[in-house]
């Protein structure tokens, strides 16, 4: 047997000829199959990979002695990293080309960043209006054993995309990273990236340990109902969870790790009253699929029927509060009887509260046709799902402004 890269074992291509655009060739039928262009469309939770801009993006680190730290570390990797990372074998052995070929993606235009271009090729390609970009590495820096690098890392990153991204693409958003680890930290971000163009609210990535109900946040959700800025938790897994290191295949993992952390802070912060002590605060979970959402209610409501005086500050059964809060579709469920999920898009109050996003470029990322196809849907609820909840969310021009490439 002869030694091969995972990438000749697939097929063979040229590292300098992938392009976003030509990957994503189907997906371009579908929007003008299903004419995307007359109506808006939103992606809350896209992806870059951070990692690729490092040496840009430590230069913000504020802190000298970590900055110092973080630009030799990342010259060695591996167990010499200060960042550190999750196990996870995301490409399927190699068999998701994009995965390993995207940084070789051409760039003719120099005069902006090479991740506005590119993230730019593929919206267009998928028929995508605006796209909330989030990091991918950092999704797990919540879980990193020093708090500071935490903090040093998110001012760092938010500074960076503000000023090498957002600021010269309006069609670009994103929720910014919080360093949820150490609440003045968080409360000091959102006062002072809170108006900078392009940020439509804050994230929280969900793989951490710290309760969200804890007095120490009380002061930022304020803030954040202040200036209308929605809070949102994005999924991950942590495979070191002392639950999740039962499992023994990445699968279980993924399935098991992007809802349980969500069900975790999606409890506390109902069962401890936190939407009745900010009412006018918008709430969105990412990246968990539906499922959970409509078991979590069920469950939550049976056992407050039993036990309201766990409950004091609540008014009204915690299923009620859940459905006034947000919900990315992706990775959504397709069960085989798909009255099961038209009960879940009912449950969830979906025409108003669930957001379509794409998780592009990751191995399970949907297109806008998961919802646009669904039979049960109304036109008026397609287009809520996949644009206007959003536009009305995040403040955005319900305007169409995608550039749908032409395939020949």
């Amino acid at each position: 047997m002869t030694n091969q890269t995972p990438g000749n074992e697939v097929r063979d291509l040229r590292f300098d000829e992938f392009s976003s655009s030509e990957s994503l060739r189907r997906a371009s039928e579908q929007a003008h199959k299903r004419n995307y262009k007359d109506f808006l469309i939103v992606d809350v939770d896209a992806h870059h990979y951070e990692s690729e801009h490092y040496a840009e993006i430590f230069q913000y680190i504020e802190n000298p002695v970590i900055r110092r730290q973080a630009l030799e570390s990342s010259a060695r990797g591996g167990r010499s990293s200060m960042l550190g990372g999750s196990v996870g074998y995301q490409d399927i052995g190699g068999r998701i080309t994009r995965h390993w070929l995207r940084k070789h993606e051409k760039v003719e235009d120099k005069s902006k960043h090479k991740d506005i271009t590119t993230t730019l090729r593929w919206m267009d390609a998928m028929g995508v209006d605006y796209a909330c970009l989030f990091p991918t590495p950092m999704l797990f820096l919540g879980t990193h054993p020093q708090v500071e690098v935490e903090v040093a890392m998110a001012r760092a990153y938010n500074r960076w995309l503000c000023e090498r991204v957002l600021a010269h693409e309006k069609r670009i958003i994103s929720m910014l990273y919080l360093p949820f680890n150490d609440p003045e930290a968080t409360y000091q971000m959102v006062k002072d990236f809170g108006d900078k163009k392009g940020v439509v609210g804050f994230m929280v990535t969900a793989p951490r340990y710290k309760p969200v109900h804890d007095n120490a946040y009380m002061k930022t959700y304020r803030l954040l109902e202040e200036m209308g800025k929605p809070i949102s938790f994005h999924a991950a897994y942590n495979w070191n969870d002392q639950s999740l290191s039962l499992t023994n295949r990445f699968i279980a993992v993924h399935a098991l790790g992007f809802m349980w952390f969500n069900m975790v802070h999606m409890t506390n912060w109902v069962v401890n009253g936190i939407p009745e002590r900010f009412p006018k605060l918008k709430v969105m979970w990412i990246e968990s699929g539906l499922t959970w959402a409509y078991s979590l209610m069920q469950r939550l409501d049976h056992s407050y029927k039993m036990r309201t005086s766990d409950c004091p500050s609540l008014k009204r059964k915690p299923s009620e509060y859940m459905q006034e809060m947000y919900f990315s579709s992706q990775p959504m469920e397709m069960p085989d009887d798909p009255s099961i999920l038209e009960a879940t898009f009912k449950m969830i109050k979906a025409e108003t509260q669930l957001v379509w996003s794409s998780d592009y470029p990751h191995w399970d990322f949907d297109l806008p046709g998961v919802i646009y196809d669904l039979p049960f849907l109304s036109e008026k609820s397609k287009h809520n799902i996949l644009g206007g909840n959003a536009a009305k969310l995040f403040g955005l021009d319900p305007t169409p402004v995608k550039n749908i490439p032409i395939v020949t």
